[in-house]
This record gives structure tokens, C-alpha cells and sequence, in this order.
């Protein structure tokens, strides 16, 4: 067995930076910017109001002063006038202030009879003024990499950027194996479970930014896998669930122990999921994950995603870990690193990370409450409640 740090490492080696594609911006969310993106203009490109109210002279503004109304400026139509001395023009939120204006005083300040306002006392003193480019200026950037969400696609628009390089989706076939399994809604037999590996990770994947195809399920027997395997050409990389022990019957892990895979590495130190592999078939990157759902599920947020931002050109690195404070006592660790599905909490010290009594790595009942993964150490000592430890955010 090697350490989960090695294997990481190893798994990323197989995997670099896909192809760059131009989308819609109105398609690209979710997706990962690829390269720098420039603003060419500046943001507002005028000077705009930030109220409704009156563009003044801000010299002008006594209490009881009286000024005369000479226009109106709106969003998207300016008043083409300069603003002198004893004169206001109506405006309103986001339209450009006039030339001469160097206030804003708002509608709440002043009373307006005909063509005039009269400013009232104990009046706010802000000017009320958004400058050019305020939000952003020509020559400010977006830096790639980025994984774009709304704001940074408001932000794309507001630059006004229509196309945006991206990186193409990963294609990520996804295999399940074993004689036992039946898809989700079929009729169960008497030994039989339903694949639910496949659909959890289906999920994982496109949450990622990838792309999900769905393999058949691969019988307990070389031809079915065979076939199965070979239905993943074009894939960027297959992911198969069971098969990776040392049982007659899993055959995944039988091949890479063989001639018939470029393997990498085999078994790794950790719980839940010891078997464990990845290479290549076909000269497509492969990840064995094991096939107990909750070790299938974790393996693949310790694996899988970590390959994914590698081919989206985030980098080759673990998951990021925090620090969070122990509600409990916990004893010793074994010889392999062990990932334990908790549940956070927030006190006025931080992040809080609270164990489930129940670790099996059947029991997706647990994962599903899960939304961390707190990581201890091969033969760590006991830890004492108030203490620290890293956890993952699931």
C-alpha cells in the first residue's frame, strides 16, 4: 500500500489541462476561465448618480436656498446642458451627472414647486456621486484560472465580454460493476441492491464541471467488463466503481494486478478505501474507486475531484483543508489515514467539526448528513474534545 499523498500525486500525473473552447457568456456558468480576461472600457463610463434627486452645484446649497429646475437626466438619456451657478437639473438613479454638477442633493432634501426647488435644513451632506470608472477601469483583469459563478459572469458581462475561453468540460465515463446491481427504479431481486455509486458520483461530477456519461453496468465476468470498458473511447477518463479487491470476483483489481493495464498504483493506505487504484486502459486515465457506496463517494472527493481541476487548469493540489475544533473525545488511529464523515457547527471561536458514531462505509444514510470529512493521520494519538483537527468541506 502506498499513502494517500503519493497516490494523489500519482493520480495526477495522469491528467493535464484540456483543450480551451470559446462559449456564450450566457453558457458559461459553472465553466473555468482559461485565460485573462481585459476590461476595454471603464465602468460607469460616466459619471453617474447614485440617488434620485437633483445634480447641483454643490457651492449653491444652503438651507433655503432656491434653484431653478432647467432639465432632467435618466438612465440611458443625459441632459446635453452644463449646470451653473442657481441652477439643479432632475435626475434620477444612474443617469449621468450634467457637466457643471458636482452633487447630487437628493429628492428628501429640497421641496419642488413648478420649475424650483428649495433646499430644506438639517440636509444629508454626501455627494452622492459614482465616478468613472468607480467599478472597474480599462486595463483591469479577470485572471484565469476561475471557476465562474454569478458574480464573476455579472462582472464578465458588465466588461462587456460575449464570448469566454474556457476549458473544456472533462468527459468522465463512469463504470459500475457487479452481478448484484440494478439500476434505480427496476424491480429488486432477492440478492440484489441498487447501483446508487454510479448516480452519486454522476452528481459529484457535473457539480465539478464535468460532464457525466453513464456506463452500463459491467457483469462479474472479463467479456462484460471488457465490453463495458471499451464503450468508454473519447472519455478523458473512466471511472469504475467495485471490482478493486482481491476477491475471484473483482476483476478491476485482477487487471491491474495483470498485463492488461498501464497501472499506476494499487491499494492505498487509507479508510474507507483501501481497494484502490488508477492507470490507464486504452490510454485513457483510469480510477478504480471501491464499491462500498461511502468509501466510492469519499475516494472520489479525494481522487476524482482533484484529477478534475487538474484537466480544468486549476491546478495539481489537494482539496483544501481547514481547521476545525473537536466536540468530542476521539481515540488513537490505526496504520491508515482515516477520513470520517462529521458534521460542522460554528461558535464564536470558528468551525466546530462534530463526529457520526457510526463510520461503516455502507452507511450512506450517514454521508448523506455529512458535510465534512475530517482527515486523521495514520497512527495519530488520541484527541481530546477543544482540540484541533483538518476537515475537508463536502
Amino acid at each position: 500500500m502506498i499513502s494517500v499523498e503519493e497516490a494523489l500525486s500519482r493520480v495526477l500525473d495522469l491528467f493535464e489541462p484540456l483543450d480551451i473552447e470559446e462559449v456564450p457568456i450566457a453558457h458559461a456558468m459553472g465553466r473555468t476561465l482559461a485565460r485573462d480576461m481585459t476590461a476595454t472600457h471603464n465602468q460607469p463610463p460616466f459619471a453617474g448618480s447614485a440617488m434620485d434627486g437633483y445634480a447641483v452645484q454643490n457651492s449653491d446649497i444652503a438651507t433655503g436656498a432656491t434653484l431653478k429646475v432647467i432639465g432632467e437626466s435618466a438612465a440611458g438619456t443625459r441632459f446635453e446642458g452644463d449646470v451653473k451657478s442657481g441652477q439643479a437639473v432632475r435626475i434620477f438613479t444612474g443617469a449621468p451627472v450634467p457637466e457643471g454638477a458636482d452633487r447630487i442633493l437628493i429628492q428628501e432634501d429640497c421641496t419642488r414647486e413648478g420649475d424650483s426647488i428649495t433646499v430644506s435644513d438639517n440636509i444629508d451632506t454626501k455627494p452622492y456621486i459614482r465616478p468613472v470608472g468607480g467599478d472597474f477601469a480599462t486595463g483591469d483583469k479577470v485572471f484565469a484560472p476561475l471557476k465562474l459563478g454569478t458574480n464573476e459572469i455579472s462582472l464578465l458581462a458588465a466588461m462587456n465580454i460575449g464570448t469566454v475561453p474556457v476549458r473544456r468540460k472533462p468527459i468522465i465515463a463512469l463504470v459500475p460493476t457487479g452481478d448484484e446491481l440494478v439500476y434505480p427504479g427496476a424491480p429488486l431481486g432477492p440478492d440484489q441492491i441498487c447501483s446508487s455509486n454510479n448516480l452519486g458520483l454522476k452528481a459529484m461530477v457535473e457539480a465539478a464541471g464535468g460532464q457525466a456519461r453513464l456506463l452500463p453496468i459491467a457483469r462479474d465476468n472479463e467479456a462484460a467488463l471488457r465490453t463495458v470498458l471499451n464503450l468508454c473511447e473519447g472519455a478523458d477518463a473512466i471511472v469504475t466503481m467495485g471490482g478493486a479487491s482481491v476477491g475471484d470476483h473483482d476483476l478491476i483489481g485482477q487487471m491491474a494486478q495483470g498485463t492488461d493495464m498501464d497501472t499506476s498504483f494499487y491499494k492505498v493506505a487509507m479508510r474507507p478505501g483501501k481497494p484502490l487504484m488508477a492507470g490507464r486502459y486504452n490510454g485513457i486515465p483510469l480510477i478504480g474507486l471501491p464499491g462500498n457506496p461511502v468509501s466510492s463517494i469519499v475516494c472520489a472527493h479525494i481522487f476524482l475531484r482533484p484529477a478534475m481541476n487538474a484537466m480544468l487548469g486549476l491546478g495539481k493540489q489537494a482539496l483544501p483543508r481547514e481547521t476545525a475544533t473537536l466536540t468530542q473525545d476521539i481515540g488513537p488511529n490505526g496504520p491508515r489515514a482515516h477520513y470520517m464523515r462529521a458534521k460542522s457547527g460554528h461558535t464564536d471561536a470558528g468551525l466546530t467539526c462534530t463526529l457520526f458514531d457510526r463510520q461503516d462505509s455502507s452507511l450512506l444514510s450517514i454521508l448523506a448528513q455529512a458535510n465534512l470529512l475530517m482527515v486523521r493521520a495514520p497512527n495519530a494519538p488520541a484527541v481530546k474534545t477543544g482540540d484541533k483537527a483538518d476537515v475537508i468541506r463536502l
